[in-house]
């Protein structure tokens, strides 16, 4: 007997740190990537991000929690995480709530987390506490309704649409 075929949209589906990351960024990008479209590997900033990861802190392992990788934990259960660009961004710290969330799902006592900007040589930290557990719990249930609609969500107004590998995907360039 066969297995039933993935469903991404499925309220069972497991959401990852990208997951979350693209909600942030643009919900048609998080709609587009749970149907398997996926043209990051044809990015150069996709690219340049994982030189960045590749070549920093390489003394640190990754998590893998099967739905999400974590860049790695320090003692004290502090998440942190490597993020290429120059400047916060509310998805960065979305992303690293969600990984606390799923490391307490998993009975790990999480204090918070970290997001490092090494092209700057700066970090920001990410507070755990009953705020930001809402907040992540918010953010998977708005992920699994884009991820359940039937249609695509509108595109971003194009200047929002810089640096993005799904450009050519909305805007047929």
């Amino acid at each position: 007997m066969s297995e039933p075929p993935h469903d991404p949209t499925g309220e069972s589906a497991q959401l990852g740190g990208v997951h979350i990351k693209y909600l942030h960024h643009c919900p048609r990008q998080l709609w587009l990537y749970t149907r398997g479209y996926r043209p990051e590997q044809r990015s150069d900033l996709v690219a340049f991000g994982e030189v960045i990861d590749d070549t920093t802190y390489t003394r640190r392992r990754d998590i893998d929690l099967g739905e999400a990788k974590i860049d790695w934990v320090t003692t004290g259960a502090i998440v942190h995480e490597t993020k290429s660009s120059r400047a916060p961004a509310p998805a960065h710290a979305a992303q690293v709530r969600h990984y606390c969330l799923l490391l307490e799902r998993r009975g790990v006592a999480v204090r918070g987390g970290v997001v490092h900007y090494p092209l700057v040589r700066r970090t920001t930290d990410v507070p755990w506490d009953a705020t930001a557990r809402a907040e992540a719990e918010a953010a998977e249930t708005r992920a699994r309704a884009v991820i359940a609609t039937p249609t695509a969500p509108d595109r971003l107004p194009r200047p929002r649409c810089r640096g993005c590998s799904y450009l050519d995907y909305c805007w047929g360039d």
